[in-house]
Protein backbone atom coordinates (compact mmCIF):
# COMPACT_ATOMS: atom_id res chain seq x y z
CA UNK A 1 0.00 0.00 0.00
CA UNK A 2 1.52 3.48 -0.98
CA UNK A 3 1.06 6.40 0.92
CA UNK A 4 -0.96 8.46 -1.02
CA UNK A 5 -3.43 5.52 -0.69
CA UNK A 6 -2.82 4.82 2.72
CA UNK A 7 -3.56 8.57 3.64
CA UNK A 8 -6.75 7.96 2.00
CA UNK A 9 -8.12 4.65 3.56
CA UNK A 10 -7.10 5.62 7.37
CA UNK A 11 -8.83 7.97 9.68
CA UNK A 12 -6.51 10.71 10.74
CA UNK A 13 -6.14 11.47 14.13
CA UNK A 14 -9.42 13.59 15.40
CA UNK A 15 -8.99 15.85 18.12
CA UNK A 16 -12.71 13.77 19.65
CA UNK A 17 -9.77 10.49 19.37
CA UNK A 18 -7.50 12.62 21.03
CA UNK A 19 -9.59 14.41 23.71
CA UNK A 20 -10.63 10.57 24.92
CA UNK A 21 -6.88 9.82 25.10
CA UNK A 22 -6.47 13.02 27.10
CA UNK A 23 -9.16 11.78 29.78
CA UNK A 24 -6.52 9.71 31.22
CA UNK A 25 -3.58 11.24 30.77
CA UNK A 26 -1.29 8.08 30.93
CA UNK A 27 -3.78 5.46 31.11
CA UNK A 28 -4.54 4.70 26.93
CA UNK A 29 -4.29 1.16 26.66
CA UNK A 30 -1.02 0.55 23.89
CA UNK A 31 -0.83 -2.71 22.28
CA UNK A 32 2.14 -4.47 20.40
CA UNK A 33 1.51 -5.38 16.99
CA UNK A 34 2.60 -8.79 15.17
CA UNK A 35 4.84 -8.21 12.80
CA UNK A 36 3.44 -11.21 10.84
CA UNK A 37 0.07 -10.06 10.25
CA UNK A 38 1.43 -6.06 9.83
CA UNK A 39 4.22 -6.17 7.10
CA UNK A 40 6.36 -2.97 6.48
CA UNK A 41 4.51 -0.71 4.21
CA UNK A 42 5.18 2.70 2.17
CA UNK A 43 5.09 5.86 4.56
CA UNK A 44 5.87 9.20 3.77
CA UNK A 45 10.27 9.98 4.64
CA UNK A 46 11.52 9.34 7.62
CA UNK A 47 12.82 12.83 8.98
CA UNK A 48 15.80 11.32 10.05
CA UNK A 49 17.04 9.19 7.07
CA UNK A 50 14.22 9.79 4.28
CA UNK A 51 13.84 6.12 3.79
CA UNK A 52 10.14 5.21 2.27
CA UNK A 53 9.69 1.73 4.55
CA UNK A 54 7.99 1.10 7.77
CA UNK A 55 6.74 -1.23 9.50
CA UNK A 56 3.82 -0.87 11.90
CA UNK A 57 4.18 -1.83 15.68
CA UNK A 58 2.18 -0.53 18.24
CA UNK A 59 -1.22 0.71 18.40
CA UNK A 60 -3.18 3.51 21.09
CA UNK A 61 -6.73 2.87 22.10
CA UNK A 62 -8.84 5.46 20.56
CA UNK A 63 -6.03 6.51 18.09
CA UNK A 64 -6.21 5.14 14.46
CA UNK A 65 -2.49 5.77 13.65
CA UNK A 66 -0.44 3.45 14.49
CA UNK A 67 3.71 4.05 15.57
CA UNK A 68 5.46 2.61 12.45
CA UNK A 69 9.51 2.38 12.80
CA UNK A 70 11.50 3.01 10.56
CA UNK A 71 13.42 -0.35 8.72
CA UNK A 72 16.89 1.78 8.21
CA UNK A 73 16.99 3.90 11.48
CA UNK A 74 14.61 3.00 13.64
CA UNK A 75 13.06 5.78 14.44
CA UNK A 76 9.35 5.18 15.79
CA UNK A 77 6.24 7.86 14.63
CA UNK A 78 2.56 8.22 13.72
CA UNK A 79 1.79 7.30 10.22
CA UNK A 80 0.06 9.61 9.59
CA UNK A 81 1.36 12.09 11.84
CA UNK A 82 -1.42 14.26 13.51
CA UNK A 83 -1.48 18.30 12.30
CA UNK A 84 -0.59 21.41 14.55
CA UNK A 85 -3.91 21.51 16.14
CA UNK A 86 -4.23 17.67 17.51
CA UNK A 87 -1.20 18.04 18.64
CA UNK A 88 -2.21 20.49 20.59
CA UNK A 89 -5.49 18.88 21.63
CA UNK A 90 -2.50 16.24 23.64
CA UNK A 91 -1.54 19.03 26.35
CA UNK A 92 -4.89 20.11 28.39
CA UNK A 93 -4.03 21.52 31.60
CA UNK A 94 -3.85 19.11 34.48
CA UNK A 95 -0.58 17.81 32.31
CA UNK A 96 1.18 20.68 33.57
CA UNK A 97 -0.17 20.66 37.10
CA UNK A 98 -0.72 23.95 39.32
CA UNK A 99 1.60 26.93 38.73
CA UNK A 100 4.98 25.90 39.41
CA UNK A 101 4.24 22.08 40.80
CA UNK A 102 3.47 19.18 38.46
CA UNK A 103 3.73 16.52 41.29
CA UNK A 104 3.17 15.33 44.79
CA UNK A 105 5.04 17.83 47.21
CA UNK A 106 8.05 15.32 48.29
CA UNK A 107 8.31 13.99 44.81
CA UNK A 108 8.28 18.04 43.27
CA UNK A 109 11.28 18.18 46.39
CA UNK A 110 13.47 15.63 45.13
CA UNK A 111 12.91 16.46 41.44
CA UNK A 112 13.77 20.04 41.99
CA UNK A 113 16.69 18.46 43.64
CA UNK A 114 18.01 16.31 41.05
CA UNK A 115 17.42 19.08 38.80
CA UNK A 116 19.77 21.05 41.17
CA UNK A 117 22.01 18.25 40.91
CA UNK A 118 22.69 18.59 37.65
CA UNK A 119 22.61 22.59 36.44
CA UNK A 120 26.40 21.91 37.02
CA UNK A 121 26.47 19.17 33.96
CA UNK A 122 24.21 21.94 31.73
CA UNK A 123 26.49 25.02 32.72
CA UNK A 124 29.79 23.68 32.51
CA UNK A 125 32.47 25.82 30.17
CA UNK A 126 29.89 28.54 29.73
CA UNK A 127 30.98 31.76 30.31
CA UNK A 128 29.27 34.29 33.23
CA UNK A 129 26.29 35.80 31.05
CA UNK A 130 26.08 33.26 28.61
CA UNK A 131 22.78 33.22 26.68
CA UNK A 132 21.15 30.06 27.09
CA UNK A 133 17.75 28.88 25.82
CA UNK A 134 15.61 26.34 27.18
CA UNK A 135 13.70 24.67 24.39
CA UNK A 136 10.05 23.59 26.30
CA UNK A 137 10.98 25.40 29.54
CA UNK A 138 7.60 24.52 30.97
CA UNK A 139 7.95 25.85 34.32
CA UNK A 140 11.54 26.91 34.23
CA UNK A 141 13.09 24.66 36.51
CA UNK A 142 16.38 24.54 34.94
CA UNK A 143 15.77 28.69 34.06
CA UNK A 144 16.00 29.79 37.77
CA UNK A 145 18.74 27.25 38.41
CA UNK A 146 21.04 28.68 35.46
CA UNK A 147 19.62 32.73 36.82
CA UNK A 148 20.92 31.87 40.23
CA UNK A 149 24.77 31.31 38.13
CA UNK A 150 24.84 34.44 36.29
CA UNK A 151 23.27 32.93 32.82
CA UNK A 152 21.12 35.60 30.76
CA UNK A 153 18.17 32.55 30.51
CA UNK A 154 15.48 32.18 27.72
CA UNK A 155 12.91 29.61 27.19
CA UNK A 156 10.48 28.92 24.51
CA UNK A 157 6.71 27.34 24.79
CA UNK A 158 4.11 26.38 22.36
CA UNK A 159 1.71 27.39 25.43
CA UNK A 160 1.70 30.05 28.10
CA UNK A 161 -0.49 27.92 30.88
CA UNK A 162 2.80 26.03 30.27
CA UNK A 163 5.26 28.33 31.11
CA UNK A 164 3.28 29.28 34.75
CA UNK A 165 4.84 29.54 37.65
CA UNK A 166 8.70 30.30 35.79
CA UNK A 167 10.96 32.15 37.21
CA UNK A 168 10.44 36.39 36.65
CA UNK A 169 13.94 36.24 35.59
CA UNK A 170 13.77 34.52 32.11
CA UNK A 171 12.78 35.47 28.87
CA UNK A 172 10.01 32.99 27.73
CA UNK A 173 8.15 33.49 24.72
CA UNK A 174 5.34 31.36 23.58
CA UNK A 175 5.28 30.00 20.55
CA UNK A 176 4.45 27.18 18.14
CA UNK A 177 8.02 26.37 17.07
CA UNK A 178 12.08 27.72 18.17
CA UNK A 179 11.35 28.81 14.46
CA UNK A 180 8.92 30.66 15.49
CA UNK A 181 9.38 32.14 18.19
CA UNK A 182 12.22 34.17 16.47
CA UNK A 183 15.41 33.86 17.87
CA UNK A 184 18.54 35.39 15.74
CA UNK A 185 20.82 33.89 13.95
CA UNK A 186 24.03 33.65 15.85
CA UNK A 187 22.90 35.00 19.29
CA UNK A 188 22.30 31.64 21.86
CA UNK A 189 25.61 29.82 23.61
CA UNK A 190 23.71 27.04 24.27
CA UNK A 191 20.38 25.66 23.99
CA UNK A 192 18.44 22.81 25.89
CA UNK A 193 15.92 20.67 24.44
CA UNK A 194 15.35 18.08 27.55
CA UNK A 195 13.11 15.75 26.66
CA UNK A 196 11.29 17.62 24.71
CA UNK A 197 12.56 16.55 20.72
CA UNK A 198 10.44 13.90 20.63
CA UNK A 199 7.00 15.67 21.34
CA UNK A 200 7.80 17.88 18.53
CA UNK A 201 6.19 17.76 15.33
CA UNK A 202 9.15 18.58 13.28
CA UNK A 203 12.10 17.46 15.07
CA UNK A 204 14.51 18.08 12.18
CA UNK A 205 13.18 21.51 11.39
CA UNK A 206 13.32 22.38 15.20
CA UNK A 207 17.65 21.34 14.81
CA UNK A 208 18.02 23.56 12.24
CA UNK A 209 16.50 26.83 13.74
CA UNK A 210 18.19 25.80 16.94
CA UNK A 211 21.53 25.37 14.76
CA UNK A 212 20.66 28.78 13.17
CA UNK A 213 20.36 30.71 16.39
CA UNK A 214 23.53 29.28 18.06
CA UNK A 215 26.96 31.22 17.90
CA UNK A 216 29.89 29.61 16.57
CA UNK A 217 30.81 26.74 17.81
CA UNK A 218 27.59 26.95 20.39
CA UNK A 219 26.47 23.90 22.23
CA UNK A 220 23.50 22.01 21.98
CA UNK A 221 22.54 19.41 25.10
CA UNK A 222 19.26 17.28 23.99
CA UNK A 223 18.10 14.78 25.80
CA UNK A 224 15.66 11.96 24.85
CA UNK A 225 13.89 8.54 25.60
CA UNK A 226 16.32 5.38 24.08
CA UNK A 227 14.19 3.62 22.03
CA UNK A 228 16.77 0.99 21.70
CA UNK A 229 17.67 0.84 25.08
CA UNK A 230 17.47 -2.55 27.44
CA UNK A 231 14.16 -1.34 28.96
CA UNK A 232 12.55 -0.20 26.01
CA UNK A 233 13.32 -3.94 24.37
CA UNK A 234 12.19 -6.01 27.27
CA UNK A 235 9.07 -3.99 28.14
CA UNK A 236 7.54 -3.26 24.61
CA UNK A 237 3.99 -1.90 24.83
CA UNK A 238 4.23 -1.71 29.07
CA UNK A 239 7.93 0.84 27.99
CA UNK A 240 6.75 3.89 30.38
CA UNK A 241 8.47 6.67 28.44
CA UNK A 242 6.38 5.52 24.98
CA UNK A 243 3.99 8.41 26.67
CA UNK A 244 2.05 7.91 23.65
CA UNK A 245 0.23 9.83 22.00
CA UNK A 246 2.53 12.76 23.21
CA UNK A 247 5.41 11.33 21.96
CA UNK A 248 5.19 11.56 18.29
CA UNK A 249 8.88 10.64 18.01
CA UNK A 250 10.95 7.13 19.58
CA UNK A 251 14.17 7.88 19.29
CA UNK A 252 17.15 5.28 19.19
CA UNK A 253 20.12 6.85 20.39
CA UNK A 254 21.76 5.96 16.83
CA UNK A 255 19.17 8.15 15.19
CA UNK A 256 19.40 11.23 17.45
CA UNK A 257 23.22 10.62 16.56
CA UNK A 258 22.60 10.48 12.87
CA UNK A 259 20.04 13.05 12.87
CA UNK A 260 22.56 15.82 14.94
CA UNK A 261 25.43 14.85 12.29
CA UNK A 262 23.08 15.91 9.06
CA UNK A 263 21.97 18.85 10.66
CA UNK A 264 24.80 20.24 11.15
CA UNK A 265 26.12 19.36 14.74
CA UNK A 266 29.05 17.26 16.15
CA UNK A 267 28.13 15.25 19.18
CA UNK A 268 30.83 15.27 21.51
CA UNK A 269 29.29 13.12 24.29
CA UNK A 270 26.74 10.64 24.45
CA UNK A 271 25.50 10.30 28.12
CA UNK A 272 22.92 6.95 29.64
CA UNK A 273 22.83 7.65 33.07
CA UNK A 274 19.38 9.53 34.14
CA UNK A 275 18.65 9.37 38.27
CA UNK A 276 15.42 11.48 37.67
CA UNK A 277 14.49 9.25 34.77
CA UNK A 278 15.26 5.65 34.22
CA UNK A 279 15.10 3.89 38.03
CA UNK A 280 11.45 4.96 37.95
CA UNK A 281 11.08 3.99 34.67
CA UNK A 282 12.23 0.51 35.05
CA UNK A 283 9.63 0.42 38.30
CA UNK A 284 6.93 1.69 36.00
CA UNK A 285 7.31 -0.18 33.41
CA UNK A 286 7.81 -3.33 34.87
CA UNK A 287 4.07 -2.47 36.61
CA UNK A 288 2.73 -1.72 33.94
CA UNK A 289 3.11 -5.58 32.95
CA UNK A 290 1.32 -6.60 35.64
CA UNK A 291 -2.61 -7.43 34.90
CA UNK A 292 -4.96 -5.46 36.72
CA UNK A 293 -2.99 -2.53 37.58
CA UNK A 294 -3.72 0.52 35.85
CA UNK A 295 -1.32 1.72 33.12
CA UNK A 296 0.98 3.95 34.13
CA UNK A 297 -0.80 3.99 37.44
CA UNK A 298 2.25 4.71 39.67
CA UNK A 299 2.88 8.08 37.88
CA UNK A 300 -0.66 8.99 37.86
CA UNK A 301 -0.70 8.64 41.85
CA UNK A 302 2.63 10.41 41.88
CA UNK A 303 1.19 13.69 40.30
CA UNK A 304 -0.11 16.68 41.50
CA UNK A 305 -4.04 17.40 42.37
CA UNK A 306 -5.56 20.87 42.60
CA UNK A 307 -7.16 20.86 45.99
CA UNK A 308 -9.82 19.28 47.04
CA UNK A 309 -9.06 16.93 44.08
CA UNK A 310 -9.87 13.09 44.61
CA UNK A 311 -7.08 10.41 45.01
CA UNK A 312 -7.14 8.08 42.00
CA UNK A 313 -7.70 4.63 42.07
CA UNK A 314 -9.41 2.26 45.14
CA UNK A 315 -7.70 2.22 48.57
CA UNK A 316 -6.29 -1.45 47.30
CA UNK A 317 -4.94 -0.62 44.07
CA UNK A 318 -3.18 2.65 45.82
CA UNK A 319 -1.33 0.52 48.85
CA UNK A 320 -0.33 -2.02 45.71
CA UNK A 321 1.40 0.83 44.12
CA UNK A 322 2.86 2.35 46.97
CA UNK A 323 4.46 -0.71 48.25
CA UNK A 324 5.93 -1.89 44.40
CA UNK A 325 7.32 2.10 44.82
CA UNK A 326 9.31 1.26 47.81
CA UNK A 327 10.15 -2.47 47.17
CA UNK A 328 11.23 -1.78 43.21
CA UNK A 329 13.25 1.23 43.78
CA UNK A 330 16.73 -0.90 44.65
CA UNK A 331 15.75 -3.26 41.51
CA UNK A 332 15.57 0.39 39.60
CA UNK A 333 18.39 1.59 41.03
CA UNK A 334 20.97 -1.96 40.28
CA UNK A 335 19.03 -2.39 36.43
CA UNK A 336 20.29 1.73 35.56
CA UNK A 337 23.70 1.33 36.70
CA UNK A 338 23.73 -1.82 34.39
CA UNK A 339 22.59 -0.51 31.86
CA UNK A 340 24.69 3.03 32.29
CA UNK A 341 27.62 0.43 31.75
CA UNK A 342 26.12 -1.34 28.57
CA UNK A 343 26.01 2.06 27.48
CA UNK A 344 22.11 1.16 26.74
CA UNK A 345 20.13 3.54 28.97
CA UNK A 346 16.39 4.10 28.98
CA UNK A 347 17.06 7.73 28.49
CA UNK A 348 19.89 8.90 26.66
CA UNK A 349 21.01 13.00 26.60
CA UNK A 350 23.98 14.48 24.14
CA UNK A 351 26.02 16.91 24.10
CA UNK A 352 26.29 18.55 20.79
CA UNK A 353 28.96 21.45 18.99
CA UNK A 354 27.74 23.95 16.39
CA UNK A 355 29.66 22.94 13.33
CA UNK A 356 30.96 25.41 10.95
CA UNK A 357 31.38 23.94 7.41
Amino acid sequence: MTFGTRRCTIHRLHLKELSLACSGLYERNVAALDSSTHPTERVSPCPVCNAEEARPRFAVDGIAAPVVVCIECGLGRFHPSPEVEEVRALYPDEYYGEPGRKFQPLVEWLVRLVGTRHIGFLSRNLQPGAKVLDVGCGRGVLLGELADRGFEVHGQEISAEAARGADPRAEIRIASSIAAAGYEDCSLDEVIIWHVLEHLPDPRGSLEAVHRALKPSGRLVVAVPNFESAQARWTGAAWFHLDLPRHLFQFPASALQRLLSEVGFEVLSEHHFSLRQNPFGWMQSVLNRFPGLPRNGLYTLLHHRSAGGSLPFDARTRFWLRFWLVAGAPFGLLATVIETIARSGATVHMVARKRED
